[in-house]
């Protein structure tokens, strides 16, 4: 299933941003690529930039890698609570507060790229493992209407956000 086979009442709101970022791709082959190719990209970053803030209360480059694995199992929980017919609408949440809420820097590169992978992984089993009819499923988050495949592309578009993110400002 790629992303243009995504109907407008699939994703709302700030969602479209990410999966505009995502591209017409494959969604499980991309789950799988965008991981590789974003470990690849990180481990040529050079060492002294890990820890490197481009401007003060801006988060390093381990910041973000934590940002994005925080999103990554947020999204896929709420992936998980709507492909189980689960109706209940999901709040938004804060950021911020994550990202000021764990100590990130100091940990390795290496770990973290690590637990990023079990964590999509983990998440690319899960996608496998869901029905069309799973997939297809809508709800309710941040105010926003989703559908659990619209989650996995903003997984990847959020990660290749990113990813653009440390180009543009970080390198």
């Amino acid at each position: 299933m790629n992303s243009s086979q995504l109907s407008e009442n699939e994703y709302s709101g700030g969602f479209a941003t990410y999966i505009k970022e995502a591209g017409n791709v494959n969604l499980i082959e991309e789950l799988e690529i965008s991981l590789h190719d974003f470990i690849r990209f990180v481990q040529n970053i050079p060492m002294d930039k890990f820890d490197y803030r481009y401007a003060e209360g801006k988060w390093t480059i381990k910041d973000i890698i934590q940002h994005i694995m925080d999103c990554e199992r947020i999204f896929a929980y709420r992936a998980l609570r709507f492909s189980r017919n689960d109706k209940t609408p999901l709040p938004s949440f804060e950021e911020d507060n994550y990202a000021n809420s764990t100590d990130s820097n100091s940990r390795s590169i290496q770990d973290l790229l690590t637990e990023l992978s079990a964590l999509r992984h983990s998440n690319l089993l899960f996608y496998k493992s869901l029905s069309e009819e799973q997939l297809k499923r809508i709800g309710t988050a941040s105010n926003n209407q989703i559908s659990v495949r619209a989650l996995g592309f903003v997984i990847i578009g959020h990660q290749k956000h990113h990813q653009n993110v440390f180009q543009e400002r970080y390198l």
